[in-house]
């Protein structure tokens, strides 16, 4: 029989010798040898790793630049200046714009040295396709590490289908193309547990191979986030579990030199992986435990607040339910893994009897923990899962573990087997077909189970990354809309500026990129614009009024919209705009009715259109205005701010205070709404109602004078002058 790894003569099978236990008294329980199989087998797996590797290579240069790339390129160059002048450029220790320094730089020094040495400038989409490149490596490298892992589970054909499991994974894959800090630590995370089985299988012996791997792992992991000491607790867990099912729980007393043994290891690999992951990270570097800890900690909460589609409702991050990222697992997984992995659960009895249940606990174990952790701990998340890309692997193996064990199950069972074939290769069919269609941007999918992304649309987040801006920019240049050298400059807007603008420069002063919010995207003159779907409300999706009339060009996923282009066309709003500026009412209604007419589904332009009949005494045309902004864009909370205001100049204060509520239940922290809540209650002598409404106004616009003069004039009906002093005291501070 030829041994493992070598491989020569065809049709021979191949299997590992156990882990000899010299010197040392035989465990009553030993790991159970990996089945025999062909040559072949072996063979055929690194082929396929070989053409999965170079087609995420591959698909990696269409992918877009992620909108976040903002913050780890700016944190890339400020590593490599650190590590050039060897530390004397410190601005790398505090990057406050996206808190980068609390990231670890494994990924963004190798992307940062590569591209210096190859020449390449953050100006040049050279620059970008190399981080690209890298991020593939890193997404092939998890997937490899997780087929590997499951070779030591079941043999090569598990590993095999771990592979096309995962390639034919596009939340997965699309992570693999552009994602440069979930992708590298699930990398990292993967490396771990399988090199943490090749020690166990190892161990009493010493395989420095294995635990040099183990320690490169939880390395990289932390090289890349903090919240690689999770590794820790894996190490530590499993090293007991498997020490006390080769040796029961008397060993750790009755065989104390070898308890010892795993001990003294184990804690070197930890401390070894520690320091490594230390070497890139310069904040990290500063004081190794306190810096650790407080990274910890603000990845806890993920110091960041933004709005989040959810459901069809847009909610801050800091809100969204406790079961976030189950649902978004739920819906975003291919049906092969979905099925796989719940058979299994339903299996679990049999599938731990019949492979080893070390490996298959830890695969469930980095699924299910680092999930209930986050609900425990209540962490900030948005973004669907991908910060929870790393429990990915686990889910993977386990799935594949069951595809692997019905099918040798029913083997004999002609019917049954077909049956299960066939579920299985329809399961894949459907990934791969969207992957094909979507190849630049895979990772907007959603499963049959939630209706595909159709059905998500509006609901949930898609591109939230606005990666499908390159292909906008793309379509505009297919259109012949860039200038050539010597003509009227191109003026494009976009409320995803950092990509659109880095696929512009190369035209130099041709184009002129510039960032405008979509709500308020005719404050500023332009030609074109490019406006992903990001932060436009559900309800507004779903309405179908988006993208809107002055759409030439829409880039799109399954038929869904992802980024629309915008041509200007008339002058109207633009002018309006100006007009509002300078409180022209009179002409600003002039220009927004012809806008309207020429553009009924632009909602900016009747919601202004409210604003100025309100400001020139016309509350029943605001009304009517206020009514057509949300017909276009329901829950818009300008359109429903204007209606409660036109209604309570019309003396209808039920309708008023009622629009005023829903303000509030779109968005908590709307200080107008409290503002003008807490005035109407004043009114109705409510008193200590308004005063808390007007208090929230203040928390949520501390400078707004008008909420604490209403605050001084409650308290002054409360027969409190003491804080109606005080309050309009802070008015003279904030003046």
């Amino acid at each position: 029989m030829a041994k493992a790894g070598k491989g020569k003569r065809k049709g021979k099978s191949i299997s590992r010798k156990k882990p000899s236990s010299r010197g040392s008294v035989r465990p009553t329980w030993q790991w159970p040898a990996l089945p025999e199989e062909p040559v072949s087998y072996r063979r055929i797996f690194w082929w396929l790793s070989a053409a999965i590797a170079v087609l995420m290579l591959a698909l990696s240069l269409g992918s877009g630049i992620n909108e976040d790339d903002k913050y780890q390129i700016d944190y890339s160059e400020k590593l490599v200046n650190y590590y050039t002048t060897l530390g004397q450029d410190t601005s790398a220790l505090y990057v406050e714009k996206g808190n980068m320094h609390y990231y670890g730089g494994c990924y963004e020094l190798m992307a940062g040295f590569l591209n210096h040495a190859l020449g390449f400038t953050e100006k040049e989409e050279a620059y970008h396709t190399t981080r690209h490149l890298l991020i593939a490596v890193f997404g092939f490298l998890g997937l490899l590490f997780t087929a590997l892992l499951g070779r030591e589970l079941a043999g090569w054909r598990l590993a095999g289908l771990v592979l096309i499991l995962g390639f034919l994974s596009p939340r997965y894959l699309g992570h693999s193309l552009m994602n440069p800090k979930d992708i590298p630590f699930a990398a990292g995370v993967a490396m771990s547990m399988y090199f943490l089985v090749r020690w166990l299988r190892s161990m009493p012996e010493i395989r420095w191979k294995n635990m040099l791997g183990l320690a490169a792992g939880i390395g990289v992991a932390l090289g890349v986030r903090a919240g690689g000491l999770i590794l820790f607790g894996y190490v530590g867990l499993f090293t007991l579990l498997d020490f006390v099912r080769q040796h029961g729980w008397q060993g750790l007393f009755s065989r104390s030199d070898l308890s010892l043994k795993y001990a003294l290891y184990g804690g070197g690999i930890l401390l070894a992986g520690f320091f490594f992951g230390l070497l890139f990270w310069p904040y990290g570097m500063q004081a190794p435990i306190a810096h650790t800890l407080e990274a910890l900690a603000a990845f806890a909460k993920f110091g960041t607040r933004i709005r989040v589609l959810f459901e069809g409702q847009s909610l801050m991050s800091d809100q969204l339910p406790w079961y976030y990222p189950f649902s978004w697992i739920y819906r975003s997984i291919p049906m092969s893994v979905f099925l796989g992995f719940v058979a299994g659960l339903l299996l679990m009895k049999r599938l731990f009897k019949r492979y080893d249940p070390l490996i298959l606990g830890l695969a469930l174990f980095s699924f299910f923990f680092p999930l209930f952790y986050i609900v425990v701990k209540d962490s900030l998340l948005y973004d669907g899962w991908r910060h929870l890309i790393f429990v990915y692997p686990g889910m993977l193996l386990f799935a594949a573990t069951t595809w692997l064990y019905l099918i040798d199950r029913f083997r004999e069972k002609g019917q049954m087997r077909y049956a299960i074939l066939g579920i299985f290769v329809l399961s894949l069919l459907e990934p791969a077909w969207f992957i094909a269609k979507n190849s630049s941007y895979p990772y907007v999918y959603f499963n049959p189970l939630a209706g595909g992304i159709s059905h998500a649309f509006g609901r949930y987040e898609t591109d939230y990354w606005g990666v499908s801006v390159r292909q906008a920019v793309r379509e505009m240049e297919h259109k012949g809309l860039i200038p050539a050298e010597g003509e009227q400059p191109l003026k494009v807007v976009s409320s995803f500026w950092y990509n659109t603008s880095l696929y512009l420069r190369k035209y130099g002063d041709r184009v002129k990129a510039d960032y405008v919010r979509y709500s308020n995207r005719f404050d500023k003159t332009w030609d074109y614009g490019v406006f992903p779907s990001r932060y436009l409300r559900g309800p507004h999706l779903l309405a179908g009024t988006w993208p809107s009339s002055r759409t030439i060009a829409k880039i799109e996923a399954q038929g869904v919209p992802l980024t629309a282009v915008y041509e200007a066309g008339n002058s109207e709003p633009f002018e309006a705009a100006k007009a509002i500026k300078a409180k022209d009412w009179q002409k600003a209604i002039s220009l927004l009715e012809r806008e309207v007419d020429l553009h009924a589904d632009n909602a900016w332009a009747w919601r202004n259109l409210a604003m100025a009949y309100l400001n020139s005494g016309q509350a029943a045309k605001a009304k009517r205005a206020a009514e057509q902004s949300l017909q276009v864009a329901p829950n818009d909370t300008g359109g429903l701010y204007f209606l409660a205001l036109a209604e309570l100049n019309l003396d209808d204060r039920s309708s008023a205070e009622r629009h005023l509520f829903r303000i509030l239940e779109v968005d908590s922290e709307h200080a107008l709404a409290y503002f003008y809540l807490g005035l109407l209650h004043m009114q109705q002598n409510d008193l200590n109602r308004a005063l808390k409404e007007v208090l929230q106004s203040i928390k949520y616009n501390p400078r707004f004078t008008n909420a604490y003069e209403l605050a001084a004039q409650i308290y002054e009906k409360m027969g409190d002058a003491q804080n109606a002093a005080r309050y309009r005291q802070a008015i003279q501070k904030i003046k």
